[in-house]
């Protein structure tokens, strides 16, 4: 009996049945049955199902001899279901990558519940995808599994059928069936929720849920959505079969009367001369269903005037009101907006005006994200080696956390932060300040860069248009013009910046601020980082750091880390950093051994706290390679990311370490114990020598003893390579031994891993 019947009955839908068939069968989870319905399609549906049942046995055809919609197609599904977990799957839609294994891991977690409700994320044609808004509802946190009384909120979650698990045992108990018709969701998910003894939550995007750029077949002009009143009906049927559900009227006739409007209101849903009669059926539920006690949203009371009274005159009258009322406000937000805008830059002319602060510098990294990089390694050094001049650094309020307690911090777009970009003497950043800031004589501005450059940058964008995304050269060479100093890291990027952002601004080869710490943080800052992150005591710990891709649209995991470390066992755990611009973090990342560290406000920390680095093209690598640790890169797709950014030299003929091509050879890597073998030390030397030349842990002393109090001699010298001595990673004294719970290569992989 296996674990999971997943359910997709299919019609008209052959161009997406391909994708939706796979979803489900490539699943890393192969213990199912995928029950797939030809709901007598007049396309080729029926012969793509027979297609997949003839090359995977785990897929059972069911044709039927007439269409019955899919309500009565996921009932003949149902009857030859066998597994513990019923899933139902649109045949439009799909399921992400892995999400049976989290779904079954989830269902272990919570004592197997009668429902398991996941997440989903809407998919549209031109690429983007969207979660749900109500993804906070599925939180793991709390109790599980729990009632629905216990977590009402579930129930502003969509709903639908194809969200959710349904152990079989309970469905067969209960007796639910889909009725024929539209919405048929309606009278399933309802009392199955209601019903259910113990329901779980998991958080987690398992279904994409396509949105069809013609829409739907309930965005279709039909009478069929009259069905609606019919699916009300059984719902509440089935709540005066069950006294002790009573308590659910209230919420459940909330419900009912905001569908009602939804429906009423979508443009081309109902036919011409049939709005009159739905207004008129909805008002008669209203009144047959009536029950108070759950309060009506402000924003939806104009709807439930609507459905109450069965008029449209009056609801027009409202929604005229109300639209009215929100264009007023909007209106005068604009305005206000715009005069505190003028006002600001009239209160920054003014302070232009005024004289400059010696003693004052202010610091930014990232566009207002918080203290850390290069800018943030300098406003440490300001407060050592100049503590006669007092810092302020700009943020957004939500990382102000992250700022020292000793230093001022700042809002963008505020009165004070004007005034600090008008008078402070020093003004560091790793990218650039606002571009309508006036840089002032006796102003001096320290670009700090945020890597060393292996991707294109500025000026050779131009001929990058995937890279460049529109970008405003000329406007870019106006704020060049404002740097007095640039800093370098090596050789290499002192070329890159003095070509590609060309100025009169002094080059400082000093190497970078923010890699000062490797050299001179503990063995002991090591372990407490590694505790403070949760990393068990002997395990090997990864640091994932993948880079963003101009060629993408949406940025996607490019490594499945959860069957990496089924591969590789116990002894290693994956600490998994999503670059900046992503919406989302590259894996969902759970448990003690995949930990999301994306939000973690130090990356150097991160490193400290790795035995090792995986990435592929991100700048980190230059930085780690100071660290002396070993660096794997995953270079999938390097012909494609060359193409799109363009880079600086050939990553794979000088990398920093190992280089795979794919998963597989990732995962031989460390497997072999190639990852830190002798080849893969050899060419991370080279690698140090090329480009960690000046980042001996002084580069911000240097900075400031230069810039702020002017000694041009008497520089700290550079300690060459050979006599730093980094601090080592937890488990570097470890032999560096083949692992034995991985084959090696050219050995058989388990079935599972095939699938």
């Amino acid at each position: 009996m296996p674990r999971f019947s997943v359910i997709v009955p299919a019609y008209k839908v052959q161009a997406y049945l391909h994708e939706c068939l796979d979803s489900v069968l490539e699943q890393s989870y192969p213990d199912l049955e995928l029950i797939a319905v030809d709901d007598c399609s007049p396309d080729a549906c029926g012969a793509i199902i027979d297609e997949f049942a003839a090359r995977d046995p785990r897929v059972r055809p069911v044709h039927l001899t007439e269409n019955v919609g899919l309500g009565r197609a996921r009932n003949a599904g149902l009857e030859h279901a066998t597994g513990d977990y019923l899933i139902f799957l649109d045949s439009d839609d799909s399921l992400t990558p892995n999400a049976l294994r989290a779904i079954a891991d989830r269902l272990k977690e919570t004592s197997e519940p009668d429902v398991l409700v996941y997440d989903y994320a809407r998919t549209y044609w031109s690429g983007e995808a969207v979660r749900n808004q109500f993804a906070a509802q599925l939180t793991e946190a709390g109790p599980a599994p729990f009632r629905l009384v216990d977590r009402p909120g579930l129930l502003r979650i969509l709903m639908v059928v194809w969200n959710k698990a349904y152990r079989r045992e309970f469905v067969e108990r209960e007796g639910f069936a889909f009725p024929p018709g539209y919405y048929e969701d309606t009278p399933w998910t309802y009392p199955a929720l209601m019903s259910a003894e113990t329901i779980a939550t998991l958080d987690r995007v398992c279904v994409h849920y396509r949105q069809r750029r013609h829409g739907s077949i309930l965005g279709t002009s039909s009478r069929k959505h009259f069905d609606i009143f019919g699916q009300y009906d059984r719902v509440f049927a089935h709540i005066d079969r069950r006294p002790g559900l009573a308590h659910w009227r209230p919420v459940l006739f909330r419900r009912m009367v905001d569908h009602f409007s939804t429906v009423f209101l979508k443009r081309g849903r109902l036919p011409r001369g049939s709005r009159a009669e739905f207004l008129r059926r909805s008002r008669a539920h209203y009144r047959r269903y009536r029950t108070p006690g759950a309060p009506v949203p402000l924003r939806t009371r104009a709807r439930h005037v609507l459905v109450r009274l069965g008029t449209h005159r009056v609801y027009r009258l409202l929604s005229l009101a109300s639209r009215i009322h929100r264009q007023t406000v909007r209106r005068t937000k604009t305005l206000l907006r715009r005069a505190r805008g003028a006002a600001l830059q009239l209160h920054y002319r003014v302070q232009l005006r005024l004289p400059l602060r010696a003693d004052r510098a202010v610091f930014s990294s990232y566009w207002g994200r918080g203290h850390g990089c290069n800018p943030g390694a300098l406003e440490s050094a300001f407060r050592t080696w100049a503590p006669h001049i007092t810092t302020t650094w700009i943020a957004h309020a939500e990382h102000h956390h992250t700022i020292p307690a000793s230093t001022r911090r700042l809002r963008p777009g505020t009165a004070a932060y004007w005034t600090a970009l008008a008078r402070s003497k020093y003004l560091v950043n790793n990218v650039n300040f606002d571009r309508r800031l006036v840089k002032r004589p006796g102003q001096i501005m320290i670009q700090t860069q945020h890597g060393t450059p292996l991707k294109r940058m500025g000026l050779d964008l131009q001929d990058r248009p995937a890279a460049a995304r529109g970008t405003d050269f000329a406007e870019l060479l106006r704020s060049v013009d404002k740097w007095d100093y640039c800093l370098s890291a090596n050789r290499h990027s002192t070329l890159v910046w003095e070509r590609v952002f060309p100025s009169s601004y002094t080059m400082l080869e000093y190497g970078l601020p923010r890699n000062d710490v490797f050299q001179r943080a503990t063995s002991a800052d090591v372990s407490r980082l590694r505790e403070l992150l949760g990393i068990p005591e002997g395990a090997v710990a990864v640091l994932y750091a993948p880079t963003y891709r101009d060629y993408r649209r949406t940025q996607r995991q490019a490594l499945d880390l959860e069957r990496v470390l089924r591969r590789l066992g116990p002894r290693f755990v994956v600490l998994t950093r999503s670059h900046h611009a992503y919406e989302a973090p590259p894996a969902s990342a759970s448990g003690d051994r995949l930990i999301d560290v994306s939000g973690h406000p130090s990356i150097e920390s991160l490193c400290l706290a790795s035995d090792a680095l995986v990435t592929d093209y991100s700048s980190l690598m230059f930085d780690y390679a100071g660290l002396d640790r070993p660096i794997v890169i995953h270079a999938d797709d390097w012909e494609a990311y060359e193409a799109a950014r363009g880079t600086y030299f050939d990553l794979r003929a000088f990398p920093p370490g190992a280089v795979a091509r794919s998963e597989d050879e990732l995962i031989d890597i460390f497997a072999s114990g190639h990852w830190r073998g002798s080849r893969s030390a050899q060419l991370r030397a080279a690698f140090r020598e090329r480009f960690c030349p000046y980042d001996d842990g002084r580069a911000a002393e240097r900075v400031v003893r230069r810039v702020v109090l002017g000694e041009s001699a008497g520089l700290p010298p550079f300690i060459p390579l050979g006599e730093r001595h980094p601090v080592p990673s937890a488990t570097a004294a470890r032999p560096a031994t083949p692992l034995a719970t991985v084959p090696p290569p050219g050995a058989a992989v388990p079935v599972t891993e095939n699938l």
